[in-house]
């Protein structure tokens, strides 16, 4: 049997007494392996998290918390190599998809690590300024955030075993809390590795990260009332955690981020053969193809003015022919697989839903692959799917599939354009494309209620934006409704949900204390 990796918690590493869920190579079909988390003693590792984690770090300012997050970057570079291998074997990713797991983490680390230092040696953040409670200053009100008293819950999706964990840490251990992930199950062993290669590293207190790879069954009965709880998956489980009765009867802090069908949307001066229409089909193929489209924040629907419909798609379906699907380990190879077998499956059914009320405009799907046997390999090349009936096509607006397809749907004026993207019920992004400053800033607002981030192109930042799907510390990630009602990142308001709001009510002597760190 291949290897069993062991959990980090209450500062040891300790298996699972269980023979373990087998980790594969989703291209190769070989066993890395196994992970699992039977018979832990949760309460304890919870407990020394909590306790014994959360008071080493609460004990240090915000500018020595950040240099523990610089500790971090230093350790993860020097092991960059070997995550690219992991994330290959594991993930079935080419180099590129793997830098925006393992790259993307390590910058939003060393993002932090710097906002970090700027708020100095304190220990308390304030809130505003102080106002006065009466006609005199003599006794006034200031809020101040402080780190909860608690522990950071983080489970974790499958496609992003490295970033999905650093970003939430980042601002968890920045603002001293202490952090037990568990990590997609399919793809631990980056992030398993990883909290190895920190833990051995010696760089943080006993307590501040624990890993625990395997099944979930029994994390969230462990939660108190001044713990939280971040989840990004399925909008499914996302609701049985805000049903559990640590969230919906205690209180427990839930950050939900789940699926969300994002679209980007061609302004109607961007005509064929203009920049911005270039800008759209060359985003659009991007993002169905980075990560074989498994990410939160592909782009799923593309609406277009009706009148540039066919030429949409004849400009897309040119370039995802050009697409190389296959062996990751080839270097020919543009697009590698799906990470499991199960999500070859769920794929294949999704698009067989959207089949019923979408016609293929361009299926990738039967290509052949690039040194990868078909039936082993979990590989399935982009399609991409299309109906002139924007409105009737109600499950193009409900569906998403996970993978490398999006569905083209024509509009026939801009409020039509807006009304479908609400249809999503909520998403994490959407991007707009278009050289019409005003028409463009006009549409952005109208799309922010319903959007986290609205992404907008023009020919200006043709080749400087930071692209559709590429979340960047500085931006909110999160959305409303069906995107789970989150807030990750967005600066240093990411730490927000790591502190507690309080209002001291004092003499402008004992406000004029607060946030030393005396």
């Amino acid at each position: 049997m291949t290897e069993l990796l062991p959990n980090f918690v209450a500062g040891r590493w300790q298996a699972g007494s269980g023979e373990g869920v087998p980790l594969f190579d989703p291209v190769l079909g070989t066993e890395l392996a196994r992970v699992d988390a039977t018979g832990l003693d949760l309460t304890n590792a919870f407990g020394f998290a909590r306790d014994t984690g959360g008071a080493a770090l609460r004990a240090l300012t915000y500018r020595e918390r950040a240099a523990l997050l610089g500790a971090i970057v230093k350790v993860l570079q020097a092991n960059r190599d070997l995550y690219y291998d992991i994330a290959t074997a594991n993930s079935g990713t080419v180099k590129n998809d793997s830098a925006v797991d393992i790259d993307g983490a390590i910058f939003t680390l060393g993002q932090y690590a710097r906002w970090g230092e700027a708020l100095g040696d304190v220990r308390v953040l304030a809130d505003g300024d102080a106002v006065k409670l009466g006609k005199e200053p003599v006794f006034q009100s200031r809020h101040i955030q402080v780190p909860t008293p608690g522990v950071a819950l983080l489970i974790n999706a499958f496609n992003f075993p490295s970033w999905g964990l650093w970003e939430k840490a980042a601002p968890a251990l920045l603002s001293g809390v202490p952090v037990i992930v568990k990590p997609g199950t399919s793809t631990a062993w980056l992030t398993q590795r990883m909290v190895r290669d920190v833990v051995d590293a010696g760089v943080l207190p006993a307590g501040a990260l624990s890993v625990i790879c395997g099944s979930s069954q029994g994390l969230m009965d462990q939660l108190q009332v001044f713990d939280v709880v971040s989840f990004t998956g399925s909008a499914e489980t996302g609701a049985v955690i805000r049903s559990h009765p640590s969230v919906s009867k205690h209180s427990v802090r839930a950050n939900i981020e789940a699926d969300s069908l994002n679209s980007a949307l061609l302004l109607p001066d961007a005509a064929p053969g203009s920049e911005a229409f270039d800008l759209l089909v060359r985003e659009v193929v991007r993002e169905m193809t980075v990560k074989s489209g498994q990410k939160c924040t592909a782009i799923r629907r593309v609406m277009v003015p009706a009148a540039h419909y066919d030429a949409v798609a004849e400009a897309i379906g040119a370039k995802l022919a050009a697409v190389t699907v296959g062996n990751p380990r080839n270097e020919s190879v543009r697009m590698g697989s799906l990470v499991s077998r199960a999500q070859l499956n769920a794929v294949r059914e999704g698009l067989e839903v959207l089949k019923a009320q979408a016609g293929v405009l361009y299926d990738g799907s039967q290509a052949p692959l690039v040194d990868a046997d078909p039936a082993v390999a979990c590989c399935i090349g982009p399609v991409l799917l299309g109906t002139r009936d924007a409105d009737g096509a109600g499950r193009v607006h409900e569906v998403e599939v996970f993978g490398p397809v999006a569905t083209l749907l024509p509009y026939r004026d801009i409020d039509h354009a807006v009304a479908l993207a609400h249809r999503g019920q909520g998403s994490l992004v959407t991007s707009l494309y278009g050289a019409d400053d005003a028409a463009l800033g006009q549409v952005a607002v109208q799309l922010a209620a319903s959007h986290g981030r609205v992404h907008v192109i023009t020919p200006a930042v043709g080749k400087t934006h930071t692209g559709h799907g590429n979340v960047m510390p500085m931006s909110l990630h999160g959305g409303p409704g069906r995107a789970g009602g989150g807030a990750e990142l967005g600066g240093l308001r990411a730490l927000d949900f790591y502190h507690r709001r309080s209002a001291i009510q004092a003499s402008p002597e004992v406000l004029a204390r607060l946030g030393t760190a005396s």
